[in-house]
């Protein structure tokens, strides 16, 4: 296919030391108007250097080993890659992988902050006994461990998803957990470091110490690839053009069926709710919610331990989940979570 020249700004370029990129441009071509993907080098098949000039890097919040930039075409060369004026398609495919790796990355963050918090509350003795040994700080720590062991189940499993990507059964699932995981997942990280910090006090708010850089990290994977809103609409999307969906989610829900009470009338009501909930704008976040913990609560059931399903459809499929960490009901088995989650 011919090469096209490109020219314009773009405010945001992100990993500017890549052989090459995939980027959208307007283009006017015959009557196809609209964004197109181009693949663009950074090297052209001559050995030259491609026309991308580099403004400057962004002063970033955080992700600074990751280089961003701010760049201008200069009549750079590229190539289309699928159809003329139907860029964001084509580019989406990639963007689905992308946010797979925010999910990913949000669950290995939330296990990062997770292990430096127990550690230290192990070490860090008051009032004659160390932190983790008190009942309060158990709550909010098995409360994070929950968290964390949800997030990495519900992780892998959209992994193989796209591991399956053959079987249309597991397409349509990684379909929508996608953008609901992508939201949710990357949504509650930040509440998740900050409570993590927040467990280390002083020693937690410092720069030499770890939580302030994966404090910093976990905003990223919110606004990357799609923010929150785009998520959840993109999930009401995926609802309304393949209706095949709902049954791939109920089939999923189906697996951990007649095991929990609680579960099970959590799952009943979210696949009644679904066949309303297509064009409901405003209540999409809500949806995308809901459907991550039922899918964690079904994986939990399936894969861990009575004492760490049990307490996540306590706290967060019979309750909502609101509110800040650390409010498990009574009852709960802080200890053995506490030992599952960080080995003494």
């Amino acid at each position: 296919m011919d090469a096209w020249r490109i020219v314009g700004h773009k405010w945001f370029f992100s990993a500017p030391q890549s052989d090459a990129h995939l980027i959208l441009a307007q283009t006017d071509d015959a009557g196809s108007a609209g964004l197109t993907c181009f693949f663009v080098p950074r090297y052209l098949p001559d050995g030259s250097r491609n026309a991308i000039r580099v403004q400057r890097l962004k002063d970033k919040l955080g992700n600074r080993s990751n280089a961003s930039s701010e760049v201008e075409f200069c009549d750079a060369v590229g190539w289309p890659v699928g159809k003329v004026g139907r860029g964001i398609p084509t580019i989406l495919e990639m963007g689905g992988y992308t946010r797979l790796d925010c999910v990913i990355g949000s669950a290995g963050i939330m296990r990062a902050a997770l292990t430096h918090a127990l550690h230290h509350a192990r070490q860090r003795a008051a009032f004659g006994r160390t932190l983790a040994e008190q009942p309060l700080m158990q709550n909010v720590l098995a409360d994070l461990a929950l968290e964390s062991e949800a997030a990495t189940a519900f992780a892998l499993r959209l992994a193989r998803c796209f591991d399956n990507v053959a079987d249309p059964a597991e397409a349509l699932l990684g379909r929508i957990l996608t953008p609901a995981g992508k939201y949710w997942l990357c949504k509650r990280g930040p509440a998740f470091g900050a409570e993590a910090m927040e467990v280390m006090g002083g020693n937690g708010y410092v720069e030499d110490g770890p939580l302030a850089r994966l404090y910093r990290e976990f905003p990223v994977n919110s606004i990357w690839e799609g923010s929150g809103n785009v998520m959840c609409l993109d999930l009401l999307r995926a609802f309304g053009k393949t209706p095949a969906a709902r049954a791939a989610l109920a089939a999923e829900l189906a697996l951990a069926g007649g095991t929990d009470p609680a579960f099970d009338a959590c799952a009943a009501s979210l696949l009644a709710d679904l066949d309303g909930a297509q064009g409901d704008e405003y209540g999409a976040r809500r949806l995308a919610e809901r459907i991550v913990i039922a899918v964690q609560a079904a994986l939990l059931l399936r894969h861990a331990p009575g004492f760490v399903s049990e307490a996540f459809i306590a706290s967060r499929v019979a309750i909502d989940v609101g509110g800040a960490f650390g409010r498990l009901p009574a009852g709960v088995d802080c200890a053995a979570i506490l030992a599952r989650a960080l080995p003494l």
